[in-house]
């Protein structure tokens, strides 16, 4: 009897709301046969318990095992991460008072400390004389309060950030990702990794 070949993709990291895991949380299959996919994506692959704090690592290689002691004449090719970080969470439709205060602190964090870091980037090197002098070196007068330069410097500064951090609101100025999304992306991969290797140290990820 010809073996079937099923491909085996895991996410580096899953998310879920309930205990039970499933291959098909972990990530993707595919098979010729739709059967044998169906059957695969459905067997279980653990249960959270409460010594397992919402987080546990599953390595390729037991996802592996469990597919072909299901089916012994299933010959599965991982082209995926070989390991994933999984994530008991607790979804809520409606974001609660503390979740709407933790935005806003968060907030007013990222504002008024992005502005302290302008205001003291300034005043380190000086601006307001430098924007002085080159107003003297054109005018041939002494600045007596704000002049056009300190205007236009302001205007090409708040553009210049929108431009580089890609957003306006809800839309985008390009399709590309931004710096936020692209700085939190590396992040997610440094957790993960630290994560799978911490599990790996301390002998508790799920492998064959």
């Amino acid at each position: 009897m010809p073996k079937e070949v099923l491909y085996l993709k895991l996410e580096q990291n899953a998310e879920l709301s309930g205990e039970s895991v499933h291959i098909s949380d972990l990530g993707k299959l595919y098979c010729k046969t739709q059967s044998v996919q169906n059957r695969c994506r459905m067997l279980p692959v653990f249960r959270f318990e409460e010594k397992d704090k919402g987080r546990r690592v599953v390595s390729a290689l037991f996802v592996i095992s469990l597919l072909q002691q299901d089916n012994p004449n299933l010959e599965v090719e991982s082209i995926g991460a070989p390991e994933t970080v999984v994530e008991q969470v607790k979804v809520s439709r409606y974001p609660g008072f503390w979740q709407v205060c933790k935005i806003v602190f968060v907030c007013c964090i990222c504002f008024f400390g992005a502005a302290f870091t302008i205001m003291a980037f300034h005043n380190d090197i000086g601006i307001r004389e430098v924007f002085g002098q080159i107003y003297e070196l054109l005018t041939g007068q002494e600045p007596q309060s704000v002049t056009a330069l300190e205007i236009a410097y302001s205007i090409g500064l708040a553009l210049g950030i929108l431009v580089f951090f890609n957003h306006i609101g809800g839309r985008r100025i390009t399709s590309d990702p931004t710096p936020i999304e692209v700085e939190m992306r590396k992040y997610e991969t440094d957790v993960n990794q630290a994560l799978t290797e911490t599990a790996d140290r301390e002998k508790k990820t799920l492998d064959v």
